[in-house]
């Protein structure tokens, strides 16, 4: 008999739960305002990155909206299907690789459009989340990498120029920004050789649009995106995570 691997719940996954279960029992209701996130450290006993990380990824999972400057509150409309949240924190490797090819088909339009529209101001927004990106990696901070990560993006199709790739960016940016999260937990922050690569990846995007060339910033976001959907693939295949 094969020997069962036991995976232990982070601290965030245990907080994200809990917060859920206080919401279905009504302790904090659709549009309230949930403690800050000193408060809720102090009460979980946790540091407040643990509950930055259960407060992201329950607004990718539609539980709270988190309001930059303004506090995280309880979606006004929760999620339907009883099933999300509660049982386990991230969705499956299987949605994330469907998210994906709406993305691979979204971002290789709108890196196209922003290599021949971008202006000097959207490149210097591209350049800083790149530097950001880069600090993050220096000092192993994977949140703050992550909403760069998310961030870059999102840069890309408010350089488009086409109001409505924006506006399909940020009605999925929730989810967009759950997918960065949960692809680095599956491997980019496994190793430090491997985060510095998908560094590299997002500077080349960069580069490509900063020079104007079409072609290469297709291919390169096409590449990026058919890393991270291989990854998924594989961890959906893996029998760690069956």
């Amino acid at each position: 008999m094969r020997p069962l691997k036991i995976e232990t719940p982070k601290g965030h996954e245990l907080v994200a739960e809990d917060i859920v279960r206080r919401i279905r029992d009504g302790e904090w209701g659709p549009g309230q305002r949930l403690p800050s996130v000193v408060e809720l450290a102090e009460a979980y006993g946790v540091g407040r990155s643990t509950i930055r990380e259960a407060a992201s990824a329950l607004k990718a999972m539609g539980w709270l909206d988190v309001r930059h400057g303004g506090g995280t509150f309880v979606k006004e409309e929760l999620p339907n299907d009883a099933r999300n949240g509660a049982d386990r924190l991230f969705r499956g490797a299987a949605s994330l690789i469907e998210l994906l090819e709406v993305r691979r088909t979204l971002e290789i339009g709108a890196a196209s459009l922003a290599a021949e529209r971008r202006t000097p101001a959207d490149l210097a927004k591209l350049r800083r989340l790149i530097e950001t990106m880069e600090a993050c990696l220096d000092r192993h901070d994977t949140s703050e990498g992550e909403r760069a990560d998310a961030d870059f993006h999102m840069a890309i199709a408010a350089a488009s120029g086409n109001s409505l790739f924006v506006q399909l960016m940020e009605s999925l940016s929730d989810r967009f920004a759950g997918s960065i999260r949960q692809t680095r937990e599956l491997w980019f922050y496994r190793e430090q050789a491997t985060a510095a690569r998908l560094l590299a990846e997002h500077r080349s995007i960069f580069e490509a649009i900063a020079s104007q060339d079409k072609r290469r910033a297709n291919e390169l976001v096409s590449e990026h995106l058919s890393k991270v959907e291989q990854v998924l693939r594989e961890a959906l295949e893996s029998p760690g995570r069956r």
